[in-house]
């Protein structure tokens, strides 16, 4: 099996409270755990999580628009392929000051 990363967000960078938001829902916690194994599907990821597919899907969405998530194709022996996800992120670092609260992402090493 092999993947290959296509992140394709135009959007500006996330500000810092709407990662740390995404990262205070349980289910998001576990689904960038898993991703940080290796790429794995939406079925994979529901699974894992316990919860439905839409509660997965939403945290997807919310993991990619905060940059923790990328898509990725996932190509089977068989000849198929399907989306996947996989971590962006190694290391998350928070900064507390007088200018407010800044998070800094490590990215993955590839």
């Amino acid at each position: 099996m092999s993947t290959q990363a296509s992140n394709t967000r135009t959007e500006p960078s996330p500000d810092s409270a709407a990662q740390l938001d995404v990262l205070g829902d349980e289910c998001a916690r576990t689904i960038l755990v898993a991703t940080s194994e290796g790429p794995k599907t939406a079925k994979e990821l529901t699974d894992r999580t316990d919860s439905s597919s839409a509660t997965v899907y939403r945290r997807i969405n919310n993991l990619l628009e905060t940059d923790f998530l990328a898509e990725c194709v996932r190509f089977e022996e068989d000849g198929s392929h399907t989306t996947a996800y996989e971590a962006t992120i190694d290391r998350l670092s928070i900064d507390v000051g007088p200018g407010g609260i800044d998070v800094s992402l490590s990215a993955a090493e590839e």
